[in-house]
C-alpha cells in the first residue's frame, strides 16, 4: 500500500469517527430526560408521559432521571453540562426562569441551553379550607384586606413557583397574607386539609381531587381562561384584573444541540401531544397540550426571566 493511499484511508476513517449521527440515524442509543424534582410530582408525571410515547415513536428507550435538590438547580445544571448530542434533555418548569433571581447558578438560564418544545401549560388552582368564609376571589381579597396578614398560605418552598405565584397575586390585589413554606406541595395541601393553613395555590393534579372529595374549596384558577377539568371554577383575573400565572412544562437540551436533532424531537413531541388519548389525559389533569416551534419556548423563558425578577424584588424573597 502506498503512503498516499494509506493516508487517504486513515483520513476517511478519522472523518467517519468524528462525524455525528445524522438526524435520519438518530437515535442509536437510549435517551434520558432529567427531571429536577422528586418522583411523583407534576413535572415527573409530564416527563414520564413524554418518555413513554417517545420510546414508542423513536424506537429507543427514553428514561426519566430524577435529580432533585437546591431548588431544581442540581438537575438543571446536570442537563446543561451534558454533551450536546441529543441523548440528554431536561423537562423544565417556571423554576428555570425563577432561579436566576434567587440562586448563584453556574450557567446562564437565558442562553446556555437549546429550546426544543413547549409541552404543556396549565393553571394553579386557588384552594381554601372550607372554614374560611370566602367562596370567591373577591371575598378572599375583601377578607384579606379586613385582616391583613392574618390569613396563612402554604407553598412548596421558599422561592418556588407556588410561592411567587401567590406573592404576585397578593401584590396585584393589594393584600397581605402570611407565608408558610413546606418541603413540597403535598405537605402544604395536607396541612390545608387539616386546617393548619387556609390557602394554597395547588396544581390541578393535586388540588382538584381534594376539591371533588369536599376536603377543600376551589375559588379560582390562575390562568385567564377556565379549564375543562373544572369549568365551574372562574379565573382569578375576573376579580383581580392583570393577574395571570401559567405553570408550564418544556423540553430543552444543552447549548449547541444540532438543529436537525432539535427538529426531529420537536416534531415527535408535537405529534404525540396532539394524539387524542394524550390530550384527554392532560385535560383530565387540568393541563393543555401546547407544542409549536422551539422558539415558542425560548420566547416564554426570555419573558418570564424578566417577570419573575420583578416579583422576587417586589416581594423581597430571599433563599436563606
Amino acid at each position: 500500500m502506498t503512503l498516499s493511499r494509506a493516508f487517504i484511508i486513515a483520513a476517511c476513517a478519522a472523518f467517519g469517527a468524528a462525524t455525528p449521527v445524522s438526524a435520519q440515524q438518530y437515535p442509536v442509543k437510549p435517551i434520558r430526560i432529567i427531571v429536577a424534582a422528586a418522583p411523583g410530582g407534576g413535572t415527573d408525571f409530564m416527563a414520564r408521559i413524554v418518555a413513554q410515547k417517545l420510546t414508542e415513536s423513536l424506537g429507543q428507550q427514553v428514561i426519566v432521571e430524577n435529580r432533585p435538590g437546591a431548588g431544581s438547580t442540581l438537575g438543571f445544571e446536570a442537563g446543561v453540562r451534558a454533551a450536546p448530542d441529543g441523548y440528554t434533555f431536561n423537562m423544565i418548569t417556571p423554576s428555570w426562569s425563577i432561579n436566576p433571581s434567587l440562586y448563584p447558578i453556574k450557567f446562564d438560564a437565558a442562553s446556555d441551553y437549546t429550546p426544543v418544545v413547549l409541552v404543556a401549560r396549565g393553571p394553579f388552582v386557588i384552594v381554601v379550607h372550607p372554614s374560611l368564609p370566602a367562596r370567591t376571589t373577591r371575598e378572599l381579597v375583601a377578607l384579606a384586606k379586613a385582616k391583613p396578614g392574618q390569613i396563612t398560605y402554604g407553598s412548596s418552598g421558599q422561592g418556588a413557583i407556588v410561592h411567587l405565584a401567590t406573592e404576585l397575586f397578593l401584590h396585584t390585589a393589594g393584600i397581605q397574607m402570611t407565608h408558610v413554606p413546606y418541603k413540597g406541595g403535598g405537605p402544604a395541601l395536607t396541612d390545608l386539609i387539616a386546617g393548619q393553613i387556609q390557602v394554597v395555590f395547588a396544581t390541578p393534579q393535586a388540588g382538584l381531587p381534594q376539591v371533588k372529595a369536599g376536603r377543600v374549596r376551589a375559588i379560582a384558577v390562575t390562568t385567564p381562561k377556565r379549564v375543562s377539568a373544572a369549568p365551574e371554577v372562574p379565573s382569578a383575573s375576573e376579580a383581580v384584573p392583570g393577574y395571570e400565572v401559567t405553570n408550564w412544562h418544556g423540553m430543552i437540551g444543552p447549548k449547541n444541540l444540532p438543529r436537525a436533532i432539535v427538529d426531529r424531537v420537536n416534531a415527535e413531541v408535537n405529534k404525540l401531544i396532539k394524539t387524542r388519548d394524550l390530550e384527554e389525559k392532560l385535560q383530565a389533569n387540568g393541563v393543555s397540550a401546547e407544542g409549536g416551534a422551539p422558539e415558542v419556548l425560548q420566547e416564554l423563558i426570555r419573558r418570564e426571566i424578566g417577570q419573575w425578577r420583578k416579583v422576587v424584588a417586589a416581594a423581597g424573597v430571599k433563599i436563606h
